[in-house]
């Protein structure tokens, strides 16, 4: 199933406006509705209707008719209207109906969550984290869910990118078993740059700042950390170097990859799919169309670490779930995100070949891909969580720009020029 992962670019400015209109909203759940009737969970939802917004081609097969049916049958009386949200021009409709309070529940990708949460346009959800599941969720999933402290949402899914093959050029090159090491990969792609017909051994463009990301995150480091009360940057430290290292030998055998490009300029899918990469570091939605490269030529295996026992790291992303602070609706909100959130239907979501919040589901995680995926979620990380972060992501993104001055010419400069760059804007006042 193809997700399309939001990045936080541009959510400062969607929020703003969204706390003056949003945080004095009070639930008007009590004496409303037509019926009198109470459901078996002891709530009367009756003559309600909750909308729930969802990103188009999130929800995966089935979920929304079973969580539907699901809460409809637990509150008779009561109705769920999902909205589907196209991506183009999301953010202004989100920061619109916070303020208006015409959603209950919505699905935010969760580097954007920090955004909303700050601007006051979400409600908070702490005391209630124990009765929606919260004990169990996964923790580096969770971290994106909160801010300083307080539930804002809850994390509903994520995913991460793996080592995409093309089998015919692996086995042509004599090679059958997955690397279980950083330097097993390399012995692999020097035998593919030995082989007739592969261009590239691996593509990997200079700007793949999330690949980079979780080689940082391998080493323990970070693109940023509080220091007292002020962001400052991260890449100057010794880990952000030993992540450079590794992240320069995998670009090393990139011949065709621009070191002025990330994966999308072109397309990396496209390049893969002319059929003469061996390999790319990519999400489940960046594969060629079956009919330039049929699903049983492509093979996948998480980035390998250092040692055996784990694997690289990862960016995490995904969506979460959270209730508009401004819902007339709230109690009726949370009972839905039980529903929603329970093992029965995050199941589907891990049937469908996405991660889902729980590791105890782990178990029902299908597709290559999601299977792939899966060792490295363990260790897969965010980005710093502030409202701030989607200012660095904004172009020129100055992570980017480090990674091809880098490449290009001196560490120590192109590293000292983003950790200012990456301050400025993580401190820039909301």
């Amino acid at each position: 199933m193809k997700r399309q992962l939001i990045a936080a670019v541009g959510v400062a400015a969607m929020v703003v406006g969204v706390a003056a209109c949003g945080s004095d909203a009070k639930s008007s759940d009590e004496g409303k509705g037509g019926s009198s009737s109470t459901s078996a969970a002891g709530k009367n939802y009756s003559g309600k209707t909750l909308t729930v917004w969802l990103m188009d081609g999130s929800a995966p097969k089935g979920w929304t008719e079973s969580v539907k049916s699901e809460f409809e049958s637990t509150y008779p009386g009561a109705k769920v209207d999902f909205q589907i949200q196209k991506w183009n021009g999301i953010g202004a409709k989100i920061t619109t109906a916070l303020s208006e309070g015409s959603v209950d529940v919505l699905e935010l990708g969760n580097t954007q969550t920090a955004g909303y949460a700050a601007s006051g346009g979400l409600l908070d959800i702490t005391k209630d984290k124990a009765a929606l599941g919260g004990a169990d969720w996964a923790a580096n999933q969770n971290e994106a869910a909160t801010l300083e402290g307080k539930q804002y949402a809850a994390p509903w899914w994520v995913s991460n990118r793996v080592v995409t093959y093309n089998k015919d050029l692996w086995a042509k090159a004599g090679l059958s078993a997955a690397p279980k090491t950083l330097d097993e990969f390399y012995a692999d792609l020097d035998k593919l740059k030995a082989t007739a017909g592969v261009t590239d051994p691996i593509y990997m463009p200079g700007q793949e700042w999330y690949v980079y990301f979780g080689l940082l995150s391998s080493e323990g480091g970070k693109l940023a950390k509080k220091d007292g009360d002020k962001w400052v940057g991260g890449l100057s430290t010794p880990e952000a170097q030993k992540a450079f290292e590794t992240y320069k030998k995998l670009q090393s055998y990139s011949a065709t990859g621009p070191k002025d490009k990330d994966e999308a300029t072109p397309q990396q899918k496209e390049v893969f799919g002319k059929g003469d990469i061996g390999t790319m570091i990519s999400l489940g939605w960046e594969l060629p169309e079956e009919k330039v490269m049929p699903k049983d030529k492509i093979g996948f295996f998480p980035l390998p670490g250092k040692t055996a026992d784990k694997s690289s790291g990862v960016f995490l992303g995904g969506s979460n779930l959270a209730v508009a602070q401004a819902s007339k609706n709230s109690e009726m909100a949370k009972d839905f995100l039980k529903v929603a959130l329970n093992d029965k239907n995050e199941g589907l979501v891990a049937a469908a070949g996405s991660i889902p919040n729980k590791t105890s589901l782990n178990s029902q995680v299908a597709g290559e891909f999601a299977k792939a995926a899966l060792p490295a979620s363990a260790n897969g990380a965010i980005t710093p969580n502030t409202p701030t972060w989607a200012n660095v992501e904004n172009e020129p993104n100055p992570i980017k720009e480090f990674l091809t001055g880098a490449l290009t010419g001196d560490y120590a400069a192109a590293a000292k020029k983003a950790d200012d760059e990456i301050a400025k804007r993580l401190n820039q006042k909301q």
